[in-house]
């Protein structure tokens, strides 16, 4: 049997209530398959055994929190928004020093990953700060381990050259067993930190903010939010970079930016929102 969206909510209050973890204003249709998934590919009977087995259980708890997790990742993905971050926007951003940027629901870490290889190839790591966060404590941990499967490279490494890179791809990373390890130099130029979007503030001021894919999972309020967190957090000039299938015209924090490829979702701020 299906959940129903008051089971959901109910589900919901309780993991706040017991450890904090906020999916409450996460989207309907999102959180609904991903319990019903859970539910039965762990052969719970209802939502309510579920809320129990949880409450009582830590690594059942876990289990259900990287099935809420937003994890849907690959390095390169979408080449031609990191061909416009090589070509077009980190050049801008050789103003600023240090040159902070957040990737802010960064899963398991291929998009910051990716991001440390533009930086390097564009002559930048000296001068840059990357931040990685992640409402889930396991996901930041694997996401530092920077330990991908192996039978991955093939299509990362076309992604790669789709996006501009002209080097080999392989000098990135080593090979170990069935996995590729990435290399340290990438790894250490990263802070990987606990942030919940839901709930918790600004980790500072930057000169950009990729958060790809990750608010499509929230409902316009938390969109809202969020969107405003990252407004506050922003310099004046600096870059915000949404997923695909999410948009800022239409929301009150539109004014405080313009469109700088609205097909690739990158915008920069101007000044002062009218919504602050």
């Amino acid at each position: 049997m299906a959940a129903t969206h008051p089971q959901i909510q109910q589900l919901f209050q309780s993991i706040y209530d017991h450890c904090g973890y906020d999916f409450r204003q996460y989207s309907t249709s999102s959180t609904q398959r991903r319990v019903d998934h859970h539910l039965k590919m762990h052969g719970y009977v209802d939502v309510a055994s579920l809320e129990k087995r949880i409450l009582n259980d830590d690594a059942q708890l876990d289990l259900l929190l990287r099935d809420l997790s937003i994890n849907v990742t690959e390095m390169f993905r979408n080449p031609a928004f990191f061909l416009s971050l090589r070509q077009t926007i980190l050049p801008q951003l050789m103003a600023y020093e240090p040159v902070k940027i957040w990737h802010a629901g960064c899963a398991t870490g291929e998009e910051v990953y990716s991001m440390a290889i533009l930086l390097a190839e564009l002559g930048l790591t000296p001068r840059c700060r990357l931040y990685a966060t992640d409402f889930n404590a396991a996901i930041v941990a694997q996401a530092k381990k920077g330990v991908f499967p192996l039978s991955k490279m093939r299509d990362y490494t076309r992604h790669y050259q789709a996006s501009g890179g002209q080097a080999s791809f392989s000098d990135y990373y080593h090979a170990q067993y069935d996995n590729a390890v990435m290399s340290a130099s990438l790894k250490n130029r990263v802070l990987f930190s606990y942030h919940d979007l839901t709930h918790d503030g600004s980790i500072g001021m930057m000169q950009m903010i990729l958060c790809r894919n990750v608010l499509i999972y929230f409902n316009r309020d938390l969109q809202t939010h969020i969107l405003r967190m990252f407004y506050e957090s922003l310099e004046v000039g600096g870059y915000l970079c949404l997923g695909a299938a999410e948009d800022l015209r239409g929301s009150p924090l539109m004014s405080g930016f313009k469109s700088v490829d609205q097909t690739l979702r990158i915008y920069q701020k101007v000044g002062t929102s009218s919504c602050q």
